[in-house]
């Protein structure tokens, strides 16, 4: 099966080169795309600066693909995946059980992918997710934020079989005043949509622990 990808940046990419990028990227070492060639577009642009989107496809079928953000998984798998290359703030008590909670019961065996397909932890993202793990933020808002759409999910290469499967099929020049400006106003409608407590049955990160919350809870 041959899947559409995009990446943006401010330089024309034809050919990917395995083993470059940044380590502290939200999967670690990788080559970061999108299946929706707006979403590249808007990460590819800053506020005063144009950017391109380059396409590719690429042969899946024989490739390992984790994909995060299906319903095998939940925010809680992604973020065990995070927990092994952002930086996190873990100082206080409640972070700090946060992460061995969900290390213990949500980690991911990653290792050994091809692809690795989840959410993309740009600024507003990972602030909301440090909330999360600091109890100030349920879980029910990150899951809203994280799912309400395709625009932050992210396909990224991380084996050398992924990066031979890759064929480069042109480009298209991204302009800032259009997709800054409509990535912007994205945000804040979902920032301003964001509660911390909803009902009764939201649930924070200090329940989750209490009650031993597991992977095959249904309110997850």
């Amino acid at each position: 099966m041959d899947i559409k990808i995009y990446h943006g940046s401010e330089h024309i990419v034809r050919k990917p080169v395995f083993g470059s990028g940044n380590a502290y990227n939200d999967f670690g070492l990788g080559f970061y795309c999108s299946e929706s060639a707006r979403s590249a577009a808007a990460w590819a642009v800053g506020r005063d600066r144009n950017g391109f989107v380059s396409a590719y496809t690429i042969s899946a079928d024989r490739l390992r693909v984790i994909n995060l953000c299906s319903s095998r998984y939940t925010p809680l798998h992604w973020l065990s995946v995070l927990f092994n290359f952002r930086e996190f703030d873990f100082s206080s008590t409640t972070a700090y059980r946060a992460r061995e909670y969900i290390n213990k019961n949500f980690s991911v065996d990653f290792q050994g992918s091809d692809c690795i397909i989840g959410y993309r932890a740009d600024d507003i993202c990972f602030k909301i997710a440090q909330d999360f793990i600091d109890g100030k933020l349920s879980y029910q808002s990150m899951r809203y934020y994280l799912t309400g759409g395709d625009s932050n999910r992210q396909f990224v290469l991380k084996s050398n079989r992924a990066f031979e499967s890759i064929s480069f099929a042109g480009y298209e020049p991204a302009l800032s005043n259009i997709y800054y400006t409509e990535a912007y106003a994205k945000e804040i409608k979902v920032l301003r949509s964001l509660r911390p407590y909803i009902s009764k049955k939201d649930l924070f990160v200090d329940r989750m622990i209490a009650e031993e919350i597991s992977s095959y809870d249904t309110r997850l």
